[in-house]
């Protein structure tokens, strides 16, 4: 009897091990879907990347000084600039010696079908973020801040939404300012005839040609239009604003992975003082095509900079 004294405390000790074994096997088990998601892991995108070593870049053929085509119809500009980091942030994340750019052609219509199917993996033009395209595609952290004005002759100027009562205005087919046009004939009451143009250029040649009173578009790129201009002393820019535009990189939505990877080399630009290098090379020198814009940097981006947003909400902008 004595001696099962010594056994029981040994099959005891032997249940309290197995019982602590279970425990820490179901922690194990527990912890390892936690540990197989923290951990950086590649997205669809950047495996299609890798795979095929090449990153597809949409651009714009004219859209000064944001993306555009050189003398030598190579794609430049601010958008694309900041653009040509990512590329080398993706080509250092992925481990490549080699990676090839190939560059689409976009437009304000085919911009984002082409990113939502795959067909371009970066959209570096002037795409502004707004909650309705966030339903269908993504944005990186703001790039620049605009403002959506009306180019007219200074000849029949219009300063004000309210002096296009009974006249003809343009914008570019698939953009905010048409859309805010429409908004604001309806809300205020104003007889317009509002006019679809297939792209900047044909919007602003129907103010050359005197079909339209004015041309609404994000004031940068009007001061880019009218500066490349015959005879740009002939054309003005309203001082009232339709809207605010906030400016993002576009990829596709379902890929948050390399969109925090895009957000991140974006960040990195502004904390390291890169993007007012980039701004000045691009709004406050002669650029490409010899024109300098001589454009302060807005005080709303100035908060951007200081704190980064993908926020698509004009509010947060004013």
């Amino acid at each position: 009897m004595p001696a099962a004294a010594p056994f029981r405390a040994t099959a005891a000790a032997l249940r309290r091990r197995v019982l602590a074994l279970t425990a820490v096997a179901g922690c194990a088990l527990w912890a390892g879907p936690l540990a197989a998601a923290d951990a950086p892991a590649d997205s669809f995108t950047l495996r299609k990347i890798r795979e095929v070593g090449v990153i597809s870049i949409g651009y714009r053929e004219a859209s000064v000084p944001f993306s555009y085509l050189d003398e030598q119809q190579r794609p430049v500009g601010y958008s694309m600039a900041i653009c040509d980091h990512v590329v080398q942030a993706v080509k250092a994340r992925l481990g490549l010696r080699e990676l090839e750019s190939r560059y689409v052609p976009v437009s304000s219509a085919t911009r984002i079908p082409l990113v939502s199917n795959g067909s371009v993996d970066l959209e570096c033009g002037v795409t502004t973020n707004n909650i309705e395209r966030q339903r269908k595609v993504a944005f990186s952290v703001t790039t620049f801040v605009a403002a959506s004005k009306l180019l007219s002759k200074k000849t029949q100027p219009v300063a004000r939404i309210d002096d296009l009562r009974g006249k003809a205005v343009t914008s570019t087919v698939g953009t905010t300012s048409l859309r805010y046009l429409q908004e604001l004939a309806d809300e205020r009451g104003i007889a317009m005839r509002i006019i679809a143009a297939k792209d900047d250029a044909e919007a602003f040649r129907l103010v050359e040609t005197g079909r339209a009173a004015a041309y609404a578009m994000d004031d940068v790129l009007l001061r880019g239009t009218i500066a490349a201009a015959r005879k740009p002393d002939d054309y003005m820019v309203s001082d009232e604003a339709l809207s605010v535009e906030p400016y993002g990189i576009m990829l596709n939505r379902d890929d948050p992975e390399f969109k925090r990877l895009v957000d991140d080399t974006i960040v990195g630009l502004f904390k390291s003082g890169e993007i007012h290098r980039l701004y000045r090379r691009w709004f406050q020198s002669q650029i490409p095509g010899g024109i300098n814009l001589a454009l302060p940097m807005h005080p709303a981006m100035r908060r951007v900079v200081d704190k980064p947003t993908d926020s698509g909400d004009p509010a947060h902008y004013r």
